[in-house]
C-alpha cells in the first residue's frame, strides 16, 4: 500500500484511477483497506475543491416533487392554498414556518435546503 496526501489534480487522478482498480477488493484485505484509505483522501479533496452548494428551496421542492410525482395539487394540500403554490414558484411569496415544517414532514426535505435563502 502505498498512500499518500492529495495535494494536485495530479495527485487526485492517479488516486481516482487506482481506486478504480481496486473498488471490488475484499474488506479487510490489504487492498480493501487502501480502497478504504483512498476513497476518504478523495472526498475531502473533492470537498475542498469541488464544493456542491445546496439548491435553492424551491429548487428542491420542484425536485422532490418529480421524484414522488406530485402535482401542484398534490402539494397545495400541504401549503394550504393552490394559488399559494403559484405565488412560491413564481417566488413572490416565502415559504412560512409552518410550511416548512409541513413540506419537512410530508416530502422529508431537510430543513437545510429549505431555510436556504432564495
Amino acid at each position: 500500500m502505498n498512500i499518500k496526501a492529495i495535494k494536485s489534480e495530479i495527485d487526485y487522478n492517479n488516486a481516482l484511477l487506482r481506486l478504480e482498480e481496486i473498488f471490488h477488493a475484499p474488506i479487510n484485505s490489504p487492498e480493501g483497506d487502501e480502497a478504504e484509505v483512498l476513497s476518504i483522501l478523495i472526498e475531502k479533496y473533492e470537498d475542498e475543491h469541488y464544493p456542491i452548494e445546496a439548491p435553492d428551496p424551491i429548487e428542491a421542492i420542484k425536485f422532490r416533487m418529480e421524484q414522488m410525482d406530485m402535482s401542484k395539487q398534490d402539494l397545495a394540500k400541504i401549503l394550504g392554498y393552490k394559488s399559494r403554490v403559484s405565488e412560491i414558484f413564481n417566488r413572490k411569496r416565502k415559504l412560512t414556518l409552518k410550511m416548512i415544517r409541513n413540506l419537512h414532514e410530508n416530502l422529508k426535505i431537510p430543513y437545510e435546503s429549505l431555510l436556504a435563502d432564495y
